[in-house]
C-alpha cells in the first residue's frame, strides 16, 4: 500500500538563513520607506531603524556639524574620488538601516541598486562625525556593523575632531584609503 501525501524536503541549514536575511531585510526596507514617506517633501529629518525595526530619530545637523560633514565629504571626494555621499540610508546586517554621515564606494557599485530605498549593503567607506551627537553609546555597535556587512574602512570623528580609522581587523594606524583629513579646530571647541 502506498502512502499518499506530501514529502517535506530538508533544505540546507545556509539556505534557510539566507532566505530569512532576505526577508527581514525586505520587512527593514518597507518598514523604512513608511517611516520615511514624507521626506522628500522638503523635510531633512529622517529615521533609522535599529535590528528589530524600530525607529530611531536622526535629527537634523546643526550649523557647525553641517559644515564638518561638508568638510569631510569634499576632501573624501577630492581625495578617492567623486562617487561619496552625505547621508545616505544604509543596511546593515546586525544593526538595521543606519545613516552614516559621509559614504563612498566604487562607481559600478552605485549602479547596482534602487536608489530610492536604503543602499541595500554597506559602502566601502563610512564616516560617522561624532560632533553634537547623543550617540556615543551605540558608536561601537554600529562601526561593526558597517565593516561586518562589507566597509573597508570606517572613521569616526570624535566630539574633539580627533580621528579613528577602523577595519575587518580592528582599530587602524591611518586610513587604509590612504585618507587624511584636515579639520578645522574651532568647529570643535566649546
Amino acid at each position: 500500500m502506498t502512502k499518499k501525501g506530501y514529502t517535506l524536503t530538508q533544505l540546507p541549514y545556509w539556505r534557510l538563513i539566507f532566505v530569512s536575511t532576505l526577508l527581514e531585510r525586505d520587512w527593514l526596507v518597507a518598514t523604512w520607506r513608511r517611516i520615511n514617506s514624507d521626506t522628500g517633501s522638503g523635510s531633512w529629518e529622517c529615521c533609522e531603524l535599529d535590528e528589530r525595526g524600530e525607529a530611531v530619530p536622526h535629527p537634523h545637523p546643526s550649523a557647525r556639524r553641517q559644515i564638518v560633514l561638508t568638510d569631510v565629504y569634499c576632501q573624501i571626494a577630492d581625495q578617492i574620488g567623486h562617487v561619496a555621499a552625505m547621508s545616505v540610508a544604509v543596511t546593515t546586517p546586525s544593526f538595521g538601516i543606519r545613516v552614516p554621515d559621509v559614504v563612498w564606494m566604487p562607481p559600478e557599485k552605485w549602479e547596482r541598486f534602487d536608489r530610492e530605498a536604503p543602499i541595500p549593503f554597506v559602502p566601502d567607506l563610512c564616516v560617522e562625525v561624532l560632533l553634537d551627537r547623543e550617540m556615543q553609546q551605540d558608536i561601537g555597535p554600529r562601526v561593526r556593523a558597517y565593516v561586518e556587512g562589507g566597509a573597508r574602512e570606517v572613521i569616526v570623528v570624535s566630539q574633539r575632531g580627533e580621528l579613528q580609522f577602523f577595519g575587518a581587523n580592528g582599530r587602524l594606524q591611518a586610513s587604509a584609503f590612504g585618507i587624511t583629513l584636515s579639520l578645522e579646530q574651532m568647529y570643535f571647541e566649546g
